[in-house]
């Protein structure tokens, strides 16, 4: 089979397309044939091997595991004497390590079945920015009804979930992005539309009792001016670099919350079938639909992946098998 693979850190460069093995399932996993998958900044954090300290986790002179990806979707070709609940011509999403291949064996808690009303190439992309989106919202954040957030990188792969799921959650929504992207970022349920190259959020008058920021591009106490005096600052993304950022400002937040009455810390999406599940049931229903930027073939991964680190993405980035 195909897969794309990285056996050095660098940039979009170290991304090769080669030929292995078709993976067989154990009794307690599947055989998925992969449909399409999706580019995280997750992964140009592994394939760049930064901030430096990943490295204890991943590999200190080179990757531990090759495969890159996490995001796909896909159909059950086989399923192990163990499994339940699935069978062979299921269309599944959901997320897995090495996405970026042909063919995946996973097992069934990481898994759904994907919703008949939206496409392959849109449920590949769900994983990781849905579920970071819906936990930053709805847990990190604790959101009620009639509370207004605002969304910081409102168009992007997070953003466009967390316009939506907010709305969903009855957030009053302000979404700050971009003027070439406020009509997206209207379209997807933001009652307020911020354009960053024209308004400084920070600056106005407005006060949140939430904010949900995937780029960190103001101070700690320039969003602390705009958060009601009980509100919450939750980071999901942040500056790039090549030592401790973003996890240096995750620490200075989580610094600042112990002198002032404000909550600001970080949060990063953890693994929950529920959740996956959850979010299953609102694209069904319409409420949450994944938004593409731009699709790319396997072959294509490392221009796919420059076009990632532009940071100039309407939500996401997906790469359909060849």
């Amino acid at each position: 089979m195909k897969a794309i693979t990285y056996r050095e850190y660098g940039g979009p460069e170290v991304l090769h397309l080669e030929e292995g093995a078709k993976p067989a399932p154990k009794d307690d996993q599947l055989l998925v044939r992969v449909r399409a998958a999706a580019l995280n900044p997750y992964d140009m954090h592994l394939m760049r091997g930064t901030p430096y300290f990943l490295r204890l986790i991943a590999g200190l002179r080179k990757p531990k595991f090759t495969g890159i990806g996490v995001d796909f979707s896909g159909v059950v070709e086989s399923v192990g004497n163990n499994v339940t609940g699935f069978k062979p011509g299921d269309a599944v999403f959901g997320g897995c390590h090495g996405a970026l291949a042909e063919y995946l064996v996973i097992a069934g808690q990481g898994l759904l079945k994907k919703p008949d009303n939206i496409s392959f190439e849109q449920a590949g992309g769900v994983n990781i920015a849905a579920k970071t989106a819906l936990q930053a919202l709805r847990d990190a954040g604790r959101l009620r009804p009639g509370q207004k957030v605002l969304i910081n990188g409102a168009s992007g792969g997070v953003g466009t979930f967390a316009v939506q799921i907010a709305r969903h959650l009855g957030g009053e929504v302000t979404g700050v992005s971009s003027g070439r992207n406020t009509e997206l970022v209207r379209s997807l349920g933001a009652g307020h539309v911020i354009d960053y190259t024209q308004q400084d959020y920070t600056q106005g008058g407005a006060q949140y009792d939430l904010i949900i920021d995937s780029i960190g591009n103001h101070s700690l106490s320039a969003n602390r001016r705009v958060l009601k005096p009980n509100g919450r600052y939750v980071m999901v993304g942040g500056p790039k670099g090549k030592w401790i950022k973003p996890m240096g400002r995750a620490t200075a937040a989580m610094i600042y919350s112990k002198f002032v009455h404000q909550e600001m810390g970080m949060m990063m999406a953890r693994a929950c079938q529920d959740d996956l599940a959850l979010l299953a049931e609102l694209m069904q229903q319409g409420k949450v639909m994944p938004v593409i930027d731009k699709t790319y073939k396997l072959s294509e991964a490392a221009e796919a992946m420059r076009h990632l680190e532009t940071g100039r993405v309407q939500g996401k980035i997906v790469i359909q098998m060849d």
